[in-house]
């Protein structure tokens, strides 16, 4: 008795985008109340059917129509049973118990839901459900066969930097398959996304999830508790400047919103922006802006060189007098 699911609760205990954003996958809303994309499933074999696969959100079911993917499945379509039994490729028992053990706290409610995974067709997908404070919703899962990679180490990123940051090269399903995938957790250290990072010349260079506010977070704000903090562009800047032994957030961009500058309290700023144009420009609006409420030095990098190209040894030499 210990291992009877009941099938009708798990196949209500959470909604397909709820499913789907677990697996990472994103499909275009159209219709209404209807999901479009390329299918996800393991299964599929056809390079030719590029939207073969729909969900209806109403009746809670998808289908696929490559002749392949049913040839291999057997499926034409099913409930979101049937596709986790499918994309795990396991017994019907095995995936309602994946389920709920995901999406069911043992009474049978789902647990919050994932941000969604449809995108809708000509804007931006709607925002997940936000908390009161007006943030990110704290992801229900965490990416799982996350490893070392050596893309990492031509970053300069060690093994061991990796592990303490879990960045890694994520070979699942998904939107964030084949990319190096970066945890994002706000300033109280829930995980609220995966950025995701093609190692090769895939565009986009950078993946986000749909819905992910980052005008509301600061990479790394919840380690960086120092009093004066380094302040950069981009994730792998921050970890290199971090893995220096220096307390560093960045702005997963070159600007700055008033929630952001928020989140820096009353801390010292160390500007150590990018090396090029926009760094450039942002760092001098920045410096004007900031030291208004609080003590900013800046650090002018040479044209066209970003933190993430220095050595540990070349960032402490930068760094180590400005706090002194």
């Amino acid at each position: 008795m210990g291992n009877w699911v009941d099938f009708k609760e798990a196949r209500t205990v959470a909604s397909f985008p709820a499913v789907l954003g677990r697996y990472g996958v994103e499909l275009r809303q159209i219709n209404g109340d209807h999901l479009r994309g390329r299918c996800p499933l393991p299964q599929h074999r056809s390079s030719e059917s590029k939207e073969s696969f729909t969900v209806n959100l109403d009746k809670n079911i998808w289908s696929c129509k490559s002749n392949s993917c049913v040839q291999a499945s057997g499926r034409r379509g099913g409930n979101v049973l049937d596709f986790v039994m499918l994309m795990e490729q396991c017994k019907l028992q095995e995936a309602a118990a994946k389920l709920m053990q995901w999406f069911g706290n043992g009474n049978g409610q789902p647990k919050p839901a994932p941000a969604p995974a449809a995108v809708p067709a000509k804007q931006q997908a709607p925002a997940p459900a936000q908390p009161a404070d007006g943030g990110n919703q704290p992801l229900g899962f965490e990416l799982k066969g996350i490893a070392y990679h050596p893309y990492l180490e031509q970053r300069g990123i060690s093994t061991d930097l990796a592990v303490q940051y879990g960045v890694g090269y994520f070979p699942g399903k998904g939107s964030m398959a084949g990319r190096v995938v970066i945890p994002i957790r706000d300033e109280s250290a829930r995980l609220v996304a995966y950025a995701g990072r093609a190692i090769d010349d895939s565009e986009p260079k950078y993946k986000l999830p749909p819905g992910f506010q980052k005008s509301k977070v600061l990479f790394n704000r919840h380690a960086a508790t120092a009093d004066t903090v380094v302040v950069v562009e981009g994730f792998f800047d921050c970890l290199k400047v971090s893995g220096a032994g220096f307390p560093c957030v960045a702005l997963m961009g070159c600007s700055l919103s008033d929630e952001q500058e928020a989140l820096l309290e009353s801390r010292n700023v160390i500007l150590m922006l990018d090396g090029d144009e926009p760094g450039r420009a942002a760092q001098a609006e920045l410096t004007m802006r900031l030291a208004a409420t609080r003590f900013v030095r800046t650090v002018r990098l040479p044209d066209g060189k970003q933190p993430d190209m220095l050595t540990p040894a070349e960032i402490a030499a930068i760094l180590t007098p400005l706090l002194r």
